[in-house]
């Protein structure tokens, strides 16, 4: 009878969840503050994927923009322009806005469309002293853009080419969401928390530029009042849930790329606290990973992702990744999907693998399909449709 017992109670036993197969991590010595915050169990798709390139040509495409008529509005950030992608794959650039400082990770970084009549894109802004993270908008008239606004610039204005963030938002609220990097170099690292830069900042404001009054630092003294989160490195993803709540994925130092859910007037901890470490393999901040009234990321990766674009998805065209988290991945080559529950990541699948190409931005279409840009020179715009 025991013998019985024992051999039915192995069968029944569920396997130990393998996560997705990786490196080792960069820092093992840091561990995670809760089960499940770093390699969650790998999931395996049941969906097949269909991939149709669009357009070919693109210089380091960094965003995408729906527009009417099954045109695509895209950045290439080494060029410094925008691009219209016709429904034939012709490309036209488009003319009249501001110049870029296209140097490095420089140049011209996200655009957006959101229905209102304006067209937004972030740029890499030359500037006396160096150049800044500046937000314009414009109305699109054939290829060219007029009434050009400059709407938003990040200060202090530094002498460096790296950690411009760049994605933007949209709630429901007619607020713009910006997101930012503090620039890499240590004079802008190191104002990364505070409160009178918006280096290392996520910033809300109205969509003309004026500052919303229920930001959460609005008329304390010292304080920007554009800031709705700091704290952050280089935020290039962000999306909002089906709740309006807004998630962002962050570039970490060697490893350490983090997945937030933000909440307003909270601080992320960089470089206060972080689970990776610098290019040299020296500790950043004597190692912390933990610190009093500084957030903890919902998950992170060690070794990074370098992650880029995100969205959630909604279901319509592939049912099965309904709610989860798409992420473009950089270092990894691939569309990297997580699956929620209760706000914690319990399975990540690395899609499109072998296509072995850096994707920069994914964007959800009006029947659930998927666009993607691709990280290159000679940069594409895919589609993604599940396999008929």
């Amino acid at each position: 009878m025991t013998r019985l017992f024992i051999i039915a109670a192995l069968i029944a036993a569920p396997a130990i969840a393998a996560p997705v197969v990786q490196a080792p991590p960069n820092v093992p010595e840091k561990s995670p503050a809760f089960a499940g915050q770093t390699r969650a169990e790998a999931v395996v798709s049941k969906t097949r994927l269909a991939v149709t390139e669009l357009a070919s040509g693109l210089n380091k495409p960094w965003g995408i923009a729906l527009l009417d008529g099954g045109m695509f509005l895209v950045s290439e950030k080494a060029a410094g322009r925008l691009t219209i992608v016709g429904t034939s794959g012709i490309k036209q650039a488009v003319t009249g806005t501001p110049a870029t400082d296209t140097r490095n990770q420089g140049g011209m970084l996200g655009v957006a469309n959101p229905g209102d009549g304006w067209i937004y894109w972030s740029y890499a802004e030359p500037r006396e002293g160096g150049n800044g993270t500046s937000v314009a908008r414009g109305h699109l008239v054939g290829t060219m853009m007029r009434d050009v606004q400059v709407i938003f610039r990040q200060l202090p204005t530094l002498d460096a080419t790296q950690h411009y963030g760049g994605r933007m938002l949209f709630p429901r609220d007619g607020t713009l969401i910006i997101t930012l990097g503090e620039r890499s170099i240590l004079p802008g690292r190191m104002q990364a928390q505070k409160l009178d830069s918006l280096l290392g900042k996520i910033v809300r404001m109205n969509r003309d530029g004026s500052i919303p009054s229920d930001n959460p630092f609005v008329g304390k003294p010292g304080v920007r009042p554009e800031i709705w989160s700091y704290g952050n490195r280089n935020v290039q993803g962000a999306a909002l849930d089906a709740r309006g709540r807004l998630w962002e994925v962050e570039h970490g130092p060697q490893g350490g790329d983090e997945l937030n859910l933000i909440t307003k007037g909270k601080d992320y901890g960089w470089p206060s606290i972080t689970y990776g470490e610098e290019y040299s393999g020296k500790p950043i901040s004597e190692s912390a990973t933990q610190a009093k009234g500084m957030e903890q990321p919902v998950y992170y990766w060690d070794p990074v992702i370098a992650p880029s674009g995100m969205v959630f998805y909604s279901g319509k065209a592939m049912p099965e990744y309904k709610g989860n988290i798409l992420v473009g991945g950089l270092r990894s080559t691939a569309l990297v999907r997580l699956v929620l529950k209760n706000d914690k990541v319990v399975g990540e699948e690395r899609l499109l693998t072998d296509r072995k190409e850096r994707i920069r931005d994914v964007v959800e279409g009006p029947a659930g399909e998927l666009y993607l840009v691709t990280d290159a020179v000679d940069g594409k715009l895919l589609k993604v449709m599940p396999a008929k």
